[in-house]
């Protein structure tokens, strides 16, 4: 026997209310997450990426992998307003594209690693720069990594990882 919701078009399917399992018991009351056996350590404190592009769809897209890989993720649309946000909080993780308006990514990185706190940062350059020398101008600039565009999500999952 089918169970018929009139607020859901045929064909649709419904997901089980989960919001309850992150609410608060009530008011004022720490939330509790009862689906994983993670630490309230590290559910409190999650891993924070900065990802910096000026084109929007890739800010986009890495911002879902990243979030799906259990990261807290910021996004820049522009190396001035990255610098303002790592200037603001601590991030563990920096992703950028080089090629951007008015201050670019080396200039980024540089800018970045004058910063207290983000001398060992990882900082990956993700770039459709692909000349024999980007790879070495991201490097002395200050990123850990040079990738080119298009890349391999599990890569740059694995890099970071790495770093």
């Amino acid at each position: 026997m089918q169970t018929y919701y009139p607020s859901v078009p045929a064909g649709s399917f419904l997901l089980p209310n989960l919001r309850s399992e992150f609410l608060p018991a009530s008011p004022g009351e720490p939330r509790q997450h009862h689906l994983t056996n993670q630490s309230s350590l590290e559910r409190e404190r999650k891993r924070r990426a900065l990802v910096v592009d000026d084109v929007a769809d890739v800010t986009e897209m890495l911002s879902v992998l990243l979030t799906h890989a259990g990261y807290e993720v910021r996004t820049a649309s522009s190396a001035a307003s990255a610098l303002s946000l790592a200037q603001a909080g601590q991030f563990d993780v920096i992703i950028s594209d080089i090629g951007m308006p008015q201050m670019n990514g080396y200039d980024l990185a540089r800018a970045v690693r004058g910063l207290s706190g983000y001398e060992a940062v990882p900082m990956v350059a993700l770039t459709g720069y692909s000349k024999f020398d980007d790879r070495q101008r991201s490097l002395d600039a200050g990123f850990n990594a040079h990738l080119t565009k298009p890349i391999e999500p599990r890569e740059l999952l694995d890099l970071i990882e790495q770093l």
